[in-house]
């Protein structure tokens, strides 16, 4: 990966809408140039897929919660368990004090509430720590 590989992921990460011709004009290439070198930066999963960032206030998702959860067994297999509840938005087994680290979105308390249950429901976990964001200052993507 070099300079150019890399300006092209800050562009894209910016706006990733961008056309060819206008990523090429900004780091000084072609628009076939450019196209070629997104896709070779697909290929190599360096872009792993293209989303749209949606305010989560705006559709109803307005809490945002980290909960650690502890275990009483291994449960870095289990992914899919906590896959299925789809107030998670990521899941991360950790080193520390509690196994897994999750990031829960929902409408209200009452909902987090409901998938602190579901979360008890997974073989193995044997409880949980949640911390509500108050405000978010900044989320930032991964710097190339």
């Amino acid at each position: 990966m070099d300079d150019i590989d890399r300006q092209l992921l800050a562009l894209l990460q910016q706006d990733a809408s961008r056309s060819y011709a206008a990523l090429g004009q900004a780091v000084g290439l072609s628009a076939g140039a450019a196209h070629e070198r997104v896709r070779k930066l697909r290929e190599r999963g360096v872009i792993r897929r293209t989303a749209v960032d949606v305010d989560p206030a705006a559709i109803g998702r307005g809490v945002l919660a980290f909960v650690m959860v502890d275990s009483t067994a291994w449960v870095g297999d289990s992914g899919d368990r906590f896959a299925a509840i789809p107030e998670i938005q990521e899941a991360h087994v950790i080193a520390g004090s509690a196994s897994v680290l999750v990031k829960v979105r929902t409408s209200t308390t009452e909902q987090l509430q409901d998938v602190l249950r579901r979360l008890y429901a997974i073989d193995g976990v044997s409880g949980t720590q949640a911390t509500i964001v108050l405000e978010t200052f900044f989320e930032r993507p991964v710097t190339p």
